[in-house]
């Protein structure tokens, strides 16, 4: 009897371990079956021996097959790009509905100002409101195209406004007398009105004002578009075979042990996303230029800059050209005839009266900016709410762990082999150059040298290697968290940097802006090796022209 206690403790000590080398497959099927990652009869029904399996392998019976391990993998791969795109999709429906209340607000802006002008000609050259009606509609209809995207030349616009505009002028105001002229007649006077100036330096000050304005607000919205291609770009991205093999090992290889609910240690999870994420890591400092950039552009935006002071009083600057044209009207007359010959008039018409193009309009009337919520303060309020996601993809792969994948501090986690209380191998930084010694995913591997993945597009905004500076700074106040070093930042210097091509180019270019420089979006796509996740776009060419091109105007 005495040794009765012995054997008891003896067959325990072989049950537990009995229990610790043939896992429950049960859990395992709940879950399985739960997640829908496939069909149940994959599962085998008592542990099995893993000898096929190529990620999660084991000595031990094992709770998984070969077709499970590749669903779980492209389980794995789900997980993340579903973090992704939710860690993305609040910054995403900021810019978003931003874009599109800007977009709505310009439209306003320029429906009100067409009808101030329509309200000028009704109320003060009511004569002449019919003929003009064309002629400002397509002046502003040419606005909308060009601040929406148009490749279409201010300069140009204005200027075949005031060429519509001066035989009506001339016609109705200087010689009123007259009761029509040829169309010839008109021809001619339209032709003439560029030398004969007759609306003094009010032509090119409204091409330098709405030059100005509508650049500005074009490249507001060509900026906040760029931003959303950023995210889809980064929210969907091809996996490489390291990566794919690191993710499903640090993700669902403890199933196969039958412990379904142990999460990875913090450093493990750090080593796996930071090098799945080593190029997101990199487009950081572009990210954050991207932000600073946009937030130097609409602080810029004022004055002649600003879209709705200049078009709402557009039709000041119509009213005051007329009336330069009025007041040198003998002058102009003799100008005229010497250029044309005197006007041929035609007989009068039967009925004398033409509708009134506004007749059915009751609702115009002249619009001005009354209160203080202007678009200068719309802005100030999206570039303020967007600054809060400039550290976004520095610190992605760290804010990924810390809020969704990894197990918390003190508790018991997977370790990718086993569970343990702390993860022990070293945890390295962001960025592609930190990941020559992630333990979880190059495997003696070597990182490619920064050649094989940077974008080799060439020409106009050259990117060349000898340009690149890489660093190891990291900015602990802007997410990098946890332990490693080795962040990688590049500076790229360009001496004409994101010139586009001359059929993307706008013809004028007013005194103090340089319109020379436009985004363009890189085609290449980048293949690198080593475990890393590849954004499909060239997503840094995207970010550094965005840059340039707001910085240099």
């Amino acid at each position: 009897m005495k040794g009765a206690p012995c054997v008891s403790a003896a067959f325990l000590l072989l049950l537990l371990g009995t229990l610790e080398a043939e896992p429950n497959c049960e859990e395992v099927k709940k879950v399985f079956q739960m997640r829908q990652i496939g069909p149940s009869k994959w599962l085998p029904a008592t542990p099995r021996s893993g000898s096929d399996l190529q990620v999660c392998v084991s000595k031990d019976p094992t709770c998984c097959t070969r077709k499970m391990e590749e669903r779980y993998q492209a389980a794995a791969r789900q997980d993340v790009q579903n973090l992704l795109q939710t860690s993305s999709s609040t910054l995403k429906f900021l810019i978003s509905r931003n874009a599109a209340a800007f977009q709505e607000t310009f439209q306003n802006i320029i429906r009100h100002a067409e009808n101030n002008t329509k309200m000028l000609f009704r109320t003060t050259y009511r004569n002449m409101a019919f003929q003009t009606a064309a002629p400002i509609r397509e002046l502003f209809t040419d606005v909308a195209l060009f601040i929406f995207g148009s490749e279409i030349n201010v300069d140009e616009f204005i200027n075949r406004f005031f060429d519509s505009l001066f035989p009506l002028v001339y016609n109705h105001l200087i010689n009123p007398a007259l009761t029509d002229i040829s169309s010839d007649f008109a021809e001619c006077v339209r032709m003439a009105r560029k030398d004969l100036n007759p609306f003094g330096h009010l032509p090119k000050l409204m091409t330098s004002q709405m030059t100005k304005s509508l650049m500005a607000s074009h490249m507001f919205l060509q900026a906040l578009n760029l931003g959303i291609e950023v995210i889809n770009t980064t929210d969907h991205l091809q996996y490489t075979k390291e990566c794919s093999r690191a993710l499903l090992k640090m993700q669902f290889c403890s199933h196969c042990h039958g412990l379904t609910n142990r999460k990875p240690c913090m450093g493990y999870c750090l080593n796996v996303m930071r090098g799945c994420l080593a190029n997101m890591a990199e487009i950081d400092r572009h990210w954050r230029e991207y932000i600073r950039s946009l937030e130097e552009l609409s602080n810029g935006i004022q004055g002649t800059y600003d879209i709705e002071q200049v078009l709402l009083n557009l039709h000041l600057l119509v009213n005051d050209a007329i009336m330069n044209a009025q007041l040198n009207g003998p002058k102009l007359s003799a100008m005229v005839n010497r250029a044309c010959g005197h006007p041929i008039r035609k007989p009068a018409q039967s009925l004398d009266y033409q509708p009134d193009p506004y007749s059915d309009q009751h609702g115009l009337k002249i619009t001005h900016k009354e209160n203080d919520e202007t678009l200068a303060s719309r802005r100030k309020e999206f570039v303020n709410s967007l600054r809060l996601y400039r550290a976004l993809y520095g610190g992605l792969a760290d804010q990924l762990c810390v809020n969704d994948l990894a197990a918390a501090d003190g508790l018991t986690c997977w370790s990718g082999d086993d569970v343990v209380k702390s993860y022990t191998r070293q945890v390295v930084g962001n960025g592609i150059k930190a990941q020559s010694s992630n333990p979880e995913l190059l495997q003696g591997k070597v990182i490619p040298k920064y050649e094989k993945w940077r974008p080799t597009e060439k020409g106009s905004g050259q990117i060349d290697g000898d340009d690149i500076q890489v660093s190891g700074d990291c900015d602990d106040e802007d997410g990098c968290i946890a332990s490693g070093n080795g962040e990688v930042k590049k500076t790229f210097k360009t001496s004409e940097p994101g010139l586009p091509d001359k059929k993307n180019r706008h013809n004028f270019v007013p005194d103090d802006v340089d319109t020379t420089s436009r985004a363009k979006d890189g085609t290449n796509s980048n293949k690198p090796g080593g475990g890393v996740i590849v954004p499909s776009g060239n997503v840094m060419v995207i970010l550094i022209s965005l840059a340039a091109l707001i910085l240099s105007w």
